[in-house]
């Protein structure tokens, strides 16, 4: 039998005044939030537009207590373009890599890296009259807060933007997993945004909360 692996479940980000996670309702939201996290920091006023009386003097959403997989997200990764979708996929433990991204155009081609991507526009130029730009993709991925998930290997330079920016997302143990995402402020796990992914009884694709067609 294949082996499950880990789904995202969940979204959430942390205020940036009182610390406490806040659970974002879609994935849609999240990426919105994401985008400009650092210039414009989450607070629990934030989550008003969907949960009208909420305040920091409310308990958190989730807490960090071992029940999970956390993982570290990046901040300000733009939305993908109208039509486009950016999934994530996530490794099973012991692997080298944590994750996968992964874009789908509106036609439904699956990308897996920017010269992907950019062959994809050149063979497709109505996708740049529409105003699709290259500054709209990211392949960066989360890390793993369990130090462990990943097999170690020897560093090597990122070949794509800075590591360790803002934390921004987590999984657990059991392989629920969570994505972090946070704003300026301190670098604790504690400060950052977060994703619940799910493991177990999940389908084989992971899946996100609200989004049951896709990869996150």
């Amino acid at each position: 039998t294949s082996r499950v692996l880990p789904s995202v479940g969940a979204f959430t980000v942390q205020c940036a005044s009182c610390f406490k996670w806040r659970l974002i309702p879609t994935k849609e939201k999240y990426e919105e939030i994401r985008e400009h996290i650092l210039e414009q920091p989450f607070y629990c006023e934030t989550a008003r537009e969907w949960r009208p009386e909420v305040s920091c003097d409310d308990p958190p959403d989730i807490t960090q207590d071992g029940s999970r997989l956390w993982a570290i997200d990046r901040p300000n990764i733009a939305q993908p373009p109208p039509g486009w979708e950016r999934l994530l996929r996530i490794r099973a433990e012991g692997g080298t890599k944590f994750a996968d991204v992964y874009y789908v155009s509106p036609s439904g081609k699956r990308l897996r890296s920017m010269v992907e991507v950019l062959k994809h526009l050149e063979e497709h130029p109505e996708y740049v009259a529409q105003g699709v730009q290259t500054s709209q993709f990211s392949f960066q991925i989360p890390r793993p807060l369990q130090e462990d998930y990943v097999k170690k290997r020897r560093p090597a330079p990122s070949r794509d933007g800075p590591s360790d920016v803002n934390p921004i997302s987590w999984v657990a143990p059991d392989g629920n997993t969570g994505l972090l995402l946070g704003g300026p402020g301190p670098s604790a796990p504690s400060d950052t945004a977060s994703l619940d992914v799910l493991d177990g009884n999940a389908p084989k694709k992971p899946k996100l909360m609200g989004d049951s067609d896709s990869f996150i």
